[in-house]
């Protein structure tokens, strides 16, 4: 018998700025001509189209950017928009249109690709680079919160199917990030806030100081107060940096995702709603869920318990759901369901992460029904300004 064994180290910059498409700002054009190759390299653009429509002079500025150094990078065809969303990443369209494109025109594994976009269009043009020549060079531009400084800065890419979250996908990382805090300024408040809840799930599991100065500035961050939220995006950002290049699993061989707390729960949540409610809105109420299970358990107190509820709150977001409550035909709650399938996605035995103590966490391989059960009670008490 002979065993393979080699190993491949792997970088990618995560640049912060602003005006990515400012003639006059260097970064992406750095990012692209960094590694040398034949000039000048060839770039194709998918924009969002929900940030298309916010910022309509978007996609002349990507035009102007790449006109203004032709011998170093060149758009082959006009920036082109695509689906955003989960309904994006829920569909093959877009997805089968893009990988057609590539192959229109003749994108080799030394092209770049421009992904500018929220979680849902970055993961769905990451998955197409992924499968054509076995991987393109990607370069992610997320506008939005949670892409920011969760979903855009990772490995992973993954598309909706079979009525489950990232049944499909890929860890590809990228060539390069660039978070452009310019974007922030034009999304909805349910797209600024759903990000929060992505900062506080790090936070609780793993940077308690963290944790302290979202609850600190919980109400200016729901306020829109830029400076916060990009000091919050870079500290949320930078720990799923670190946690995956020193975490020891960053392509999840293990039975464990040690950052999903909160999310076997929002994510069959979110399959509940037909992804009608936002990503970060689910991760919220998930969290508060585990939080009630972690205080149920003795891992956390009752005051930390109430902490993050309040900080949640605070920052616009829900804990609360009444679809928490629904029960399928076997008397079973149908959130519980989204424990299989979370189980069957990383394989192996369940394995959750939870807060012990606050900052910090624990392992666990198996969630008590009524203890799960007690904790929607508590939050639907809660919500409803009853006693608890």
């Amino acid at each position: 018998m002979y065993v393979q064994r080699f190993s491949v180290p792997y970088e990618y910059p995560v640049r912060f700025t602003r005006g990515v498409f400012d003639p006059d700002n260097a970064i992406l054009r750095s990012v692209i001509g960094g590694k040398g190759g034949p000039q000048p390299h060839r770039v194709m653009a998918f924009v969002d189209s929900g940030v298309a429509r916010a910022m309509p002079g978007l996609i002349p500025a990507i035009e102007r950017y790449f006109a203004a150094d032709p011998a170093l990078c060149r758009l082959v065809v006009p920036p082109q928009t695509v689906t955003g969303g989960e309904a994006g990443k829920s569909e093959w369209d877009d997805a089968r249109a893009i990988m057609t494109s590539f192959g229109d025109n003749h994108m080799c594994r030394h092209s770049f690709v421009v992904a500018v976009g929220g979680g849902g269009a970055l993961d769905m043009v990451g998955f197409a680079c992924s499968l054509v020549h076995r991987g393109l060079r990607l370069i992610r531009i997320p506008t939005t919160v949670l892409a920011q400084n969760d979903a855009g800065v990772g490995v992973k890419n993954g598309m909706n199917e079979r009525q489950s979250k990232n049944f499909v996908g890929a860890f590809a990382p990228p060539f390069a990030v660039v978070n452009d805090s310019d974007f922030l300024a034009v999304l909805p408040d349910r797209e600024w806030r759903g990000g929060i809840a992505e900062a506080f799930k790090v936070a609780i599991i793993k940077d308690l100081d963290f944790f302290r100065f979202l609850c600190r500035n919980a109400v200016a961050l729901r306020r829109r107060d830029g400076p916060l939220m990009e000091e919050t995006i870079r500290r949320c950002a930078i720990l799923h940096l670190q946690h995956i290049g020193a975490g020891g699993d960053p392509f999840e061989f293990g039975t464990a995702r040690p950052l999903d707390f909160g999310h076997w729960s929002a994510h069959r949540l979110e399959m509940m709603y037909g992804y009608a409610i936002g990503h970060g809105q689910a991760v919220a109420i998930g969290n508060a869920l585990d939080a009630c299970y972690a205080m149920k358990k003795g891992y956390i107190s009752g005051a930390d318990m109430e902490a993050i509820h309040t900080g949640l709150l605070e920052s616009g977001l829900p804990v609360w759901d009444r679809r928490l409550t629904v029960r399928n035909g076997d008397g079973l709650l149908d959130v519980l369901h989204g424990l299989e399938q979370f189980r069957e996605h990383l394989g192996g035995e369940l394995t959750l992460t939870m807060p012990c103590p606050l900052g910090r966490k624990i392992e666990i391989h198996a969630l008590e029904p009524d203890l799960v059960g007690q904790g929607i009670d508590y939050l639907e008490k809660r919500s409803a300004g009853g006693p608890v």
